[in-house]
């Protein structure tokens, strides 16, 4: 290769990274995050057994799915790896929202974003349309985990 030749390559800093990464049953603490069931999770509840003469001690945690809200129970040997997912959280600038219930989304690079639906919660959703159609400028947090994402928070930043 020549030193003429440029390459570039576009990316999410993801370069095909897993979902998850692994983390010691007995160290995952309340509002941290698991995988159960296959859903990520918010863990809200956390509490360890003690084992009878040969056995391990067990950690028995409740979640909540970040993007049903429905609650999940875990039960796992506290020595074991649990899959933690990688959540993140992005905040984008709304445009427009469309008649079939998906919004347009302004990235940080000047690009737009169009394949989210509007959220299911209700609150945040008459909060969105509201403020939308009174023409204030709103930037809705985006919550991704999983290959999923969300709109999870709303945050008004004034009349346009």
């Amino acid at each position: 290769m020549s030193d003429s030749e440029e390459h570039h390559f576009e990316s999410k800093a993801d370069a095909g990274a897993s979902k998850t990464y692994p983390q010691q049953a007995g160290t995952i603490r309340k509002n941290g995050y698991i995988v159960i069931k296959n859903r990520p999770c918010k863990v809200v509840e956390v509490s360890t057994s003690k084992t009878g003469k040969h056995g391990h001690a067990k950690c028995h945690f409740v979640g909540i799915d970040i993007f049903t809200a429905k609650k999940l129970e875990d039960i796992v040997p506290s020595s074991h790896n649990c899959d933690v997912p990688h959540v993140n959280r992005t905040d984008y600038q709304l445009i427009d929202i469309s008649e079939d219930g998906f919004v347009s989304l302004l990235t940080e690079n000047g690009n737009t974003k169009d394949d989210l639906k509007l959220p299911t919660d209700d609150n945040l959703l008459t909060q969105i349309k509201d403020g939308f159609a009174e023409g204030k400028d709103l930037v809705v947090s985006v919550m991704s985990a999983m290959g999923e994402e969300q709109i999870c928070a709303l945050k008004d930043i004034g009349p346009k």
